[in-house]
């Protein structure tokens, strides 16, 4: 019987080992669940495995809810993927190709997606931050992203978005009430002390969105709408607003130095406290 447990335990040992050092990549993997056609270390080693200058290609594939956290994407293309759910958290997603894929649920928790291409993606209600306290630090980076025509629902309080491409950029609510026809809980998206600074948002709809203490030096916002937009607290100083609809917007305490084209703006005489201000 003593021997019998013996030889049992030393199997339990040694067969992990065996699996990690003569295994090939995949061989062990757990089958794909949740709809998704590739496994979570399947992808691990396709990156590990990749060279620089050689981008791995899961354009079109299906990656929904698996745990990519932490890995460097080293510029992987995603074109038309599904990562609904997908756990990016901390990864390193500088320069890659996300255009038209679906990030809704993802988890972007310090996600780096500086330069990344997500043109006509959707981010519909990610996780943002570790917990409830909203910490600004945990918000991704999208510096020098190209988010043309890009739609969001989200909470991205603090993001980067310094010289990004958010032309046609679709922010508005998702509903005009919260729970009316989606599981949407949010009634605008949220975008406070995020810096904007040199970013082109032409023609981008912000209608009702929270931008308090926002920086957009610089930026160019000819023909956004910012109507039912909270711009309070928000450094303007430079930025072109020609052609841009600030209906009952509400400007206190706005920084508006230098900003070209205000004598163009609509709604300008419906905009709350422009008086407080700064011209």
């Amino acid at each position: 019987m003593i021997a019998s447990r013996r030889a049992w335990t030393g199997a339990v040992l040694v067969a992990p080992l065996a699996l990690n050092l003569g295994a090939k990549a995949g061989q062990y993997d757990p089958v794909p669940m949740n709809g998704a056609d590739v496994t979570a270390h399947d992808v691990a080693v396709t990156l590990f495995k990749a060279k620089v200058g050689a981008p791995i290609d899961y354009s079109n594939h299906k990656l929904m809810y698996l745990d990519l956290s932490g890995l460097d994407f080293k510029g992987a293309r995603f074109t038309h993927a599904d990562l609904y759910g997908t756990d990016f958290t901390g990864a390193n997603l500088k320069g890659t190709d996300l255009s038209h894929t679906r990030l809704d649920r993802s988890v972007l928790i310090k996600a780096d997606l500086s330069g990344a291409d997500l043109t006509g993606a959707t981010i519909f209600r990610p996780t943002v931050y570790t917990d409830l306290s909203n910490n600004l630090a945990d918000a991704p980076r999208f510096a020098g992203a190209n988010l043309t025509s890009i739609r969001v629902m989200a909470d991205l309080s603090g993001a980067d978005f310094r010289g990004a491409n958010l032309t046609n950029a679709d922010l508005r609510p998702l509903e005009s009430r919260p729970g009316q026809g989606t599981l949407s809980t949010l009634m605008r998206n949220v975008l406070k002390s995020c810096d904007f600074a040199g970013a082109t948002l032409r023609d981008a709809n912000l209608n009702r969105a929270v931008l308090v203490f926002s920086r957009f030096v610089g930026a160019d916002l000819r023909g956004a709408d910012l109507s039912d937009t909270d711009l309070s607290k928000t450094d303007f100083t430079g930025a072109d607003l020609t052609g841009a609809n600030l209906s009952r917007a509400d400007l206190y305490g706005a920084n508006l130095i230098g900003v070209r084209g205000l004598d163009t703006v609509r709604g300008l005489d419906t905009v709350a406290n422009l008086d407080k201000a700064t011209r």
